[in-house]
């Protein structure tokens, strides 16, 4: 599945869903210096050698790198050290100007990145996510249809009825639970989805505000121009989302 979210960075295959205006390094490259490769000598050697050898690992894992990357995640093992590790080989490959290696080395950073983030992502924020990915391109009505869907399966109902009388409970016998299920403690209240979406469209709009729009023509200059073509898309998505919630009926 393409990974959109995180937190608002790029729609592109194996790429976090908008991509920073200005393209500034995400929340873990800034705080890698250039020489990376000095920064790992502060990780104790067992965690450094662990962490390269899951690199390795996916980068010979081919056409299944996804699935070996959400295994890694569902162990645990996709750590910040993981990144440097990824930043350090690509660092090298741009000193060698090797293309080929920077691109694939690239895509595998933003997917490990979009993973970890997307493992500290609210509910809110992972439920965005899925209805994005669930948009082929294409069918833009049926999209919306399916991402309606989702939100009346997902939210709890809002009638009063419902509120007052959980499920199970038989109104005209007065019998059944009364309690709150055990997992309540996770239901995504719709009202949430509608405020974490919301202070989200808030920054990115801000964050596009301060962008500065390049008129060149060169490689660079159109990929950035190309980048925040699909971000503008994005946000397009994720506003329409929005509405559909705050009208949503069950």
């Amino acid at each position: 599945m393409e990974a959109k979210l995180f937190l608002l960075t790029c729609s592109l295959p194996l790429q976090p869903l908008l991509p920073p205006c200005n393209l500034r390094l995400s929340r873990f490259k800034t705080t890698f210096p250039s020489k990376t490769g000095m920064r790992l000598k502060g990780y104790p050697q067992e965690d450094v050698v662990r962490a390269r050898k899951l690199v390795s690992n996916f980068i010979r894992a081919e056409e299944e790198v996804e699935e070996k990357i959400e295994e890694a995640a569902e162990r645990g093992e996709l750590t910040e050290l993981v990144l440097m590790v990824i930043w350090n080989r690509l660092d090298l490959a741009r000193r060698d100007d090797e293309k080929d290696a920077i691109r694939s080395l690239d895509l595998l950073y933003r997917r490990v990145e979009t993973e970890i983030l997307k493992r500290e992502a609210s509910p809110a924020m992972r439920l965005l996510n899925d209805l994005l990915n669930m948009h082929d391109g294409f069918d833009n009505e049926g999209w919306l249809k399916e991402c309606k869907k989702r939100m009346v399966e997902t939210f709890p109902r809002e009638d009063p009825f419902s509120i007052l009388v959980p499920a199970g409970f038989d109104i005209d016998k007065h019998h059944g639970p009364l309690s709150l299920p055990a997992e309540a403690d996770d239901v995504l209240l719709r009202v949430d989805f509608i405020r974490e979406v919301d202070a989200l469209l808030q920054e990115v709009r801000s964050e596009q505000n301060e962008a500065q729009t390049s008129d060149g023509l060169d490689p660079e200059s159109v990929a950035v121009k190309l980048k925040e073509h699909e971000r503008k898309r994005t946000i397009c998505q994720v506003e329409t989302l929005l509405d559909v919630a705050i009208n949503l009926q069950w």
